[in-house]
């Protein structure tokens, strides 16, 4: 039988390193829609402890085995509904615990287009390549002789047809497919060269144009650099395996031979022609996509970890506090957007100055800002890091420097995802009658006061604080990232008095609608 729900728990909890009493009742919660903040923090006592990194860790695995599951069931149901289904091969199946070895159990049982192997079969091949197998002792260029038909014209038609029938059954042996996987897992090596004509176009990725290295070792952003190189039609890349190899029969070819227990006799050696054959055309092409999918699954992982890490840092850091405070988002032509708000957040002035070209109004951007700071006494400067932010910030040191103590303190402050906010629903509703470009402003000033309470209105994607964040899995970088937003919401606590509603609906055991109200 295929694990049960008891099987499951008792999987997760030794990865966890709980008990799978534990497990069952944290499964429970989220079952009924609790979030992983929500249970770690309120339902202590149900689940017996379990913090939120294991709770996490248990979300993501229960949903990969029921997954799994589902699958299991729908194989074993596809196999009996062909009446192919035997205890030993149930058993094969309920045992084994990853995708990729269920799938290679299931191949034989597959349904699929009409193959050359069983166009062989229809066409009386079937019994040849039987033995050829069986009988090895024997030229196979004879036994086919006795095979020619209408359909089959001459030997070499005869042999190709046993040929397609004897590959598709090394193609369909899971046992053999383990075997190469785990030697192509440990010997394979990443290769990458630049397309003929693309060097120019594509020079960005100069650096993989012509670059080989361990596939067990290729950090996560050196894959997807080179999958997106790939993805571009700037770069070819493959998987070599055994590349210095020098022997004429490589290693692959003798583990499959070992498998089939390949002498020296005639069939044998028609045998050894049919392995590298099958070695060459379709077993090395399906396995090395299979090598493929897998470090493309592992660097998004790791590239989704350093997100998540990242995301966590900045939204973690120390808030300034309840101070007025003025942001500058600056800007060459289009002018520098500048909010003040006061020590509660809420705004109190909006303007735009333009001390660069083509204005180039410095002093009268100085006299402005001054006036500003003096009116609301102002006590913190958030100056945005994009395009123009350094010029920014030497207008604003040198106006700082004619001013009498106390002054205020000038910050530079990341700006990522500002625009995304300043054109968002949320930022509409906040402020109706201000424009789009002076919300970014706010914003920046705000993420000074209180970095938290701001960044959660923005879709985590948007703050931009990874690589690669468009070449891997939207749903689980989204799921990942709005986890951490979960988690450091919860951890800080909100303030109720102040809080926004996006912040509050952050808040474990609220939603969207209760937070509004």
């Amino acid at each position: 039988m295929a694990p049960t729900p008891l099987k499951i728990a008792n999987l997760i909890a030794a990865e966890i390193k709980a008990t799978s009493a534990q497990v069952s009742a944290a499964v429970g919660l989220l079952d009924e829609g609790a979030t992983v903040p929500f249970i770690a923090r309120y339902r202590k006592e149900v689940t017996g402890g379990l913090d939120d990194t294991q709770l996490r860790v248990l979300n993501e695995r229960l949903t990969y085995l029921r997954e799994l599951e589902a699958r299991r069931a729908s194989i074993l149901e596809s196999i009996s509904g062909q009446g192919k289904l035997t205890d030993e091969l149930a058993g094969k199946i309920a045992a084994v615990m990853t995708k990729a070895e269920l799938e290679d159990i299931y191949l034989p049982y597959k349904p699929k287009r009409r193959t050359k192997a069983e166009i062989a079969r229809e066409r009386g091949l079937g019994p040849l390549a039987e033995q050829i197998l069986a009988e090895r002792a024997l030229v196979p260029a004879e036994l086919a002789e006795k095979f020619l038909s209408a359909d089959v014209a001459d030997v070499k038609a005869a042999l190709e047809g046993a040929r397609d029938i004897v590959a598709e059954q090394l193609t369909e042996n899971a046992d053999l497919l383990k075997r190469l996987r785990d030697h192509m897992k440990d010997n394979a090596f990443l290769r990458s060269r630049v397309v003929e004509g693309k060097q120019e176009a594509g020079a960005k990725f100069s650096d993989y144009f012509d670059h080989t290295e361990r596939w067990t070792g290729v950090p996560s952003h050196r894959a997807l650099a080179m999958l997106r190189g790939w993805n571009e039609e700037f770069l070819s890349v493959d998987i070599v395996v055994d590349q210095d190899n020098v022997e004429p029969v490589k290693p692959v070819e003798r583990i499959i031979a070992s498998f089939y227990a390949v002498g020296v006799k005639p069939g044998d050696k028609w045998l050894a022609e049919v392995i590298g054959w099958t070695w060459r055309v379709k077993l090395s092409m399906s396995l090395s996509l299979d090598l493929m999918r897998e470090m493309r699954e592992r660097s998004e992982e790791e590239a989704i970890r350093v997100f998540a890490r990242n995301l966590k840092d900045l939204l973690l850091a120390a808030p300034a506090g309840t101070r007025a405070t003025m942001g500058l988002d600056p800007g060459i032509r289009t002018g520098v957007k500048v909010a003040v708000v006061d020590n509660t957040g809420k705004v109190v002035e909006t303007t735009t100055v333009y001390p660069f070209p083509p204005k180039n109004d410095m002093r009268g951007t100085q006299a402005e800002l001054a006036s500003l700071i003096r009116k609301h006494k102002v006590e913190l400067i958030a100056i945005g890091n994009g395009t123009g932010s350094r010029e920014t910030e030497k207008l604003v040191a040198d106006m700082l420097a004619q001013l009498p103590a106390p002054k205020p303190t000038k910050v530079i402050v990341s700006e990522a995802g500002a625009s995304v906010y300043s054109a968002s629903e949320t930022a509409a509703a906040e402020f109706p009658n201000l424009d789009v470009s002076l919300r970014g402003a706010v914003s920046i000033a705000r993420r000074l006061q209180d970095p938290l309470a701001e960044l959660v209105k923005i879709e985590p994607k948007s703050i931009g604080v990874g690589q690669y964040q468009h070449d891997v899995d939207q749903g689980k970088l989204s799921r990942s990232l709005d986890a951490v937003v979960e988690d450091a919401v919860n951890a800080v606590g909100v303030d109720l008095n102040t809080a926004s509603a996006p912040l509050l609906a952050r808040v474990s055991g609220l939603g969207k609608s209760s937070a509004e109200a």
